[in-house]
């Protein structure tokens, strides 16, 4: 068995498959016992030269017997014994899977999409073969390995001597080799990781490859990866193949062994001239022989089964270290003790001396001292220079970082001291990347509301002024996206986001340069809406132009990670520097484009 801080529970849970898997194991190990027995007995009658078919028939009948009870408790032990595996395996990644959801940006930023893939794939695989496979090695190798070998005792145990010899090298050549072999697969997934890696970043941007010509290139930075995949893999092969091969020689060497001298024990046996060996008579009948040949034959498996073992649970050792690594990450975001749940939101936002590093630059602050306070129902414009720390500080709204207390509140709440989930069902947040999933339209929009309905998606759609485009499509809002949204155009995917967000009907809304793909009329419809449809409920725009929020209540102007103002439009073009540059080059640029 493979043991573990995150897998010993399943044992408990699963006890009774597992038991009752051993207990069909011990009762076809018993059975299959007597079978050589009935057929040395068999050749024993043949061989006296008075064969009585009654006792033939009778030898038979019981040979049919025991192929049936080997048959339904073969059976029997493969659903209970694998069903249970395949248990452990689907517990796990449900556990893994929740506990990748719990996880903070920081986490994925730290770590590659390619590992956490073979950590759910090949590591939980190995781990589901050794519970199921593995334990019945072990059932095998412990039980039937001993009954053998007290029959083959009880039959000659000078016989018995040769046959123990590969199983006492087994256990010494496995022991010596478990740790190296964990190792050596240790190495093969780490470089199964960097291959993944490679391979997932370069569908990702196989647009931008192709778009550069670098295909060529790609093709043989691959190779170079795929290369030290192949060889660590060749590594760990070639000591597994070493290892087996050496087992299946030693097994093949004995049984030769047995057979040659056995068969001169009944030789010399039925001539009159026993041979004694440690003052022990060798007096063996054919039957005997065939006897003893089939108990070996049935320690074959258990020895093949003891050596297999110390490979596999070398594997699922370092599997499951990699798993339980994973599972115990640290949940750097995560509910306070006692956190308080936000109810009834109004959509009041403070922020008070807020500054704010990324974990990997805590000597950056991409937020510095930012102190503003929202009303409810406000329409809140954001604009600044790139890297002003606009987008930045209404992310930190939907909690996927910490910041220190006493500096972000929603109502008068710290979120510091809010759960989780309060806190993101009352904040609608339409990101720049604007994920969309491999399903239909209807299911993206939709996405953020539990038992939505068609009205409602529709009514979404209408909001993002997209609901024309979807009937255009061949098969309307039953048309599959693709995946990332593919078959979507950039405006159409940033509409379906700002769909979704509105369908979720959160009291405060945030939309991250959410129209910058859309032409200047369909932007106007979108914001009239949101002027309207989102009357009396907090609302912020963070734009890239000032088209777009010129509208807006008040305007907040970023400027390195600090408010530089913030006012209504007509106000921040006497105060600001920042927002009347940005207002200038616009007007400039409608200029040079004939606008007026």
């Amino acid at each position: 068995m493979l043991f573990g801080k995150h897998i010993n529970h399943y044992y408990k849970k699963y006890w009774h498959l597992f038991l009752v898997a051993v207990l069909a194991l011990v009762a076809v190990d018993f059975v299959q016992l007597y079978e050589p027995i009935y057929l040395g007995a068999l050749v024993d009658h043949i061989a006296g030269g008075n064969v009585e078919i009654g006792f033939v028939g009778s030898l038979c009948l019981r040979l049919i017997g025991i192929a049936f009870v080997m048959f339904s408790g073969r059976l029997l032990w493969r659903f209970t014994l694998f069903g249970a595996s395949q248990r452990i395996e689907a517990g796990l990644r449900r556990e893994m899977f929740e506990k990748s959801c719990r996880l903070s940006q920081n986490y994925y930023h730290n770590t590659k999409v390619g590992s956490i893939m073979s950590w759910f794939t090949t590591d939980l695989e190995t781990i589901e073969e050794y519970t199921g496979f593995g334990t019945l090695q072990i059932v095998d190798s412990a039980f039937l390995g001993i009954l053998v070998i007290v029959r083959m005792f009880l039959l000659d145990w000078v016989m018995t001597l040769f046959a123990l010899i590969p199983m006492t090298l087994i256990i010494v050549w496995g022991a010596l080799v478990e740790k190296y072999m964990a190792k050596k697969w240790e190495e093969r997934q780490e470089k199964y990781d960097s291959l993944y890696d490679f391979a997932q970043e370069n569908f990702t941007g196989i647009s931008v490859i192709k778009a550069f010509v670098k295909e060529s290139f790609e093709i043989h930075a691959f190779a170079k990866v795929a290369k030290k995949n192949k060889e660590a893999n060749l590594s760990f092969v070639r000591v597994q193949v070493l290892f087996d091969t050496l087992i299946e020689i030693i097994i093949a060497v004995i049984l030769a062994m047995i057979m040659g001298f056995g068969s001169w024990f009944v030789y010399s046996y039925l001539t009159g001239a026993p041979i004694t060996i440690f003052s022990h008579t060798v007096a063996l009948t054919p039957g005997e022989h065939i006897t003893f040949i089939g108990y070996f034959d049935l320690l074959i498996w258990p020895m093949i089964a003891l050596g297999s073992l110390f490979s596999m649970r070398g594997r699922a050792k370092a599997s499951l270290k990699r798993v339980n690594a994973f599972l115990d990450a640290p949940e750097d975001v995560c509910d306070a003790q006692n956190a308080q749940t936000l109810s009834d939101v109004r959509g009041k936002i403070e922020f008070r001396s807020l500054s704010f590093a990324y974990p990997g630059a805590p000597d950056r602050l991409v937020l510095d001292g930012v102190s503003l306070s929202i009303e409810p129902g406000e329409l809140i414009g954001v604009v600044g220079r790139v890297g002003s720390g606009k987008t930045t500080l209404f992310n930190l709204l939907s909690r996927l970082y910490n910041v220190k207390p006493g500096t972000m509140f929603i109502d008068g709440c710290d979120l510091m001291d809010c759960t989780l989930k309060s806190v993101r069902d009352a904040v609608a947040f339409v990101p720049q990347d604007h994920f969309l999933f491999s399903d239909t339209v209807e299911n993206n929009i939709g996405f953020s509301r539990a038992g939505f309905s068609r009205e409602m998606v529709e009514e979404a759609a209408k909001f993002a002024d997209l609901d024309e485009d979807i009937r255009e499509f061949p098969m309307g809002y039953e048309t599959v996206s693709g995946e990332r949204g593919v078959t979507l155009s950039g405006g159409q995917k940033q509409r379906v986001a700002i769909a979704r967000a509105y369908l979720k009907d959160a009291p405060i809304m945030v939309l991250d340069d959410s129209v910058s793909a859309v032409d200047v009329r369909t932007e106007e419809k979108i914001l009239e809406h949101i002027r309207t449809s989102r009357a009396g409920r907090t609302t912020i725009i963070v734009a890239s132009r000032v088209s777009s929020v010129a509208h807006a209540d008040r305007i907040i102007v970023m400027h390195k990670g600090k408010v530089e103002a913030f006012d209504t439009p007509e106000n921040l073009l006497k105060i600001s520097p920042t927002y009347q540059k940005m207002v200038y080059l616009q007007k400039l640029e409608q200029e040079v484009k004939g606008g007026k």
